[in-house]
């Protein structure tokens, strides 16, 4: 038997209904923050890429020369073509752009437990605004994504730093600027590392890197976005972390991670302020201050599965986009023509309605109504010219004459 490809996955309907309510609940918790969705093709040239992260990028990348001779890759991120997009349209649209994207990404790496070949990914940015505003309402949409499926601040964290704390600290003690990416990797990467080993590739500034990595740096700029969010209710929510440096150098400002409390996952969720890249990816063309942040689903879907709150709301949530509103019960296979024209103006009216394609016994037609989360059956029967619904929840049943049962199904349940 064929199988999936190494680190992608078929979506059966039930992890498909999974999906698509995790898509849904990440829809509607942007849009209340006022970001309206965009998305961009799925193949860019790999010149893109390589232009944001290097040639050695090219190893990582699901890459190909097309029929034409054109060096193609299907996309592992999302914000060079973001880059590229705002760069050629940005003069048609209002500035701050508020913009996210729910997107399918691809990366050529091993596969491990939280990591895929294949995921998709929220990209969430605002673009043209350079004030620790944008920063806060980035953090503060991030935080909402999480307690749309209950998480609390028990569960997760925003772990907050600042890249310029640490160039302020490697100008402060003469570390040459073409060092910075390097060290600034070196801390990053602290947390996993011996304390040994980073001290030895820090060098001369191992003292003061390690101190302030001991707890002994303080960010007025991170106490002030803190102060923000506590506006907000959401303090609790995030935590000062300066060994949170993030590996990608195109961050320019505040960057952060989260994590789940435990810190038995991947992070969650990461990003911050890079308001170079636009410029770098356009050579020079536009230029616009940006700070966005991404999450994939395959993390966040493993915590889901494991926190008992969130694995309730995501199930209530499943249920709910895939109930039936009606099922048709057809007792008496005489009243099937009757049953079909109601089922098509109930449908036409925007219910979800189902019915069995052939005579099936009616115990067998009840089962498959309760199995589709049906809220409600109608039997035609014996009753004709009037229907008997049944509330499944309730058990109640009502008979009702043929024209008066779209009036009180309208009365009794709004779309």
């Amino acid at each position: 038997m064929m199988q999936p490809l190494p680190g992608f996955r078929d979506f059966l309907p039930p992890s498909c209904a999974a999906r698509n309510a995790l898509f849904a609940c990440w829809r509607e918790t942007c849009r209340r923050y006022g970001f309206v969705e965009w998305d961009g093709p799925i193949l860019e040239p790999t010149e893109l890429f390589q232009k944001k992260s290097g040639p050695e990028i090219v190893a990582q990348l699901f890459n190909f020369t097309d029929k034409g001779g054109r060096e193609v890759t299907l996309r592992p991120e999302l914000t060079p073509t973001l880059a590229r997009v705002v760069a050629t349209h940005e003069r048609e649209f209002r500035k701050p752009f508020k913009w996210f994207s729910i997107a399918q990404c691809f990366r050529y790496e091993k596969q491990q437990r939280g990591r895929l070949r294949e995921h998709f990914q929220l990209n969430c940015d605002i673009l043209g605004d350079a004030s620790p505003a944008a920063e806060a309402e980035l953090i503060a949409l991030a935080i909402d994504l999480l307690r749309a499926f209950r998480f609390t601040e028990k569960e997760v964290v925003v772990r907050l730093s600042d890249r310029e704390f640490w160039t302020d600290l490697l100008r402060a003690h003469s570390v040459p600027e073409e060092r910075w990416s390097d060290l600034l990797s070196v801390i990053d990467k602290s947390e996993r590392e011996p304390r040994d080993k980073t001290a030895a590739q820090l060098g001369s500034v191992a003292g003061p890197v390690l101190e302030v990595l001991d707890g002994g740096g303080r960010s007025e700029k991170l106490e002030q976005l803190v102060d923000a969010l506590r506006l907000r209710g959401l303090a609790d929510f995030v935590k000062i972390d300066l060994s949170i440096v993030r590996g990608l150098a195109y961050y320019t400002g505040v960057v952060f991670e989260v994590f789940d409390r435990s810190g038995t996952f991947r992070a969650i969720a990461g990003g911050g302020r890079y308001d170079n890249l636009i410029g770098q990816l356009s050579d020079g063309a536009v230029g616009l201050p940006a700070v966005g942040f991404a999450m994939g689903d395959v993390v966040l879907g493993e915590m889901i599965a494991a926190v008992p709150a969130a694995r309730e709301r995501m199930t209530k949530l499943v249920l709910n986009a895939q109930a039936l509103d009606l099922y048709l019960v057809i007792a008496k296979e005489e009243r099937r023509p009757d049953a079909v024209r109601q089922l098509q103006s109930l449908r036409e009216a925007g219910w979800r309605v189902d019915y069995p394609l052939t005579p099936t016994k009616v115990g067998k037609q009840f089962q498959i109504a309760e199995a589709f989360g049906a809220k409600a059956t109608l039997l035609y029967g014996d009753e004709w010219p009037s229907v008997k619904m049944k509330t499944l929840a309730t058990r109640e049943e009502l008979l009702l004459p043929n024209e008066d049962l779209f009036t009180h199904i309208q009365r009794t349940w709004s779309h």
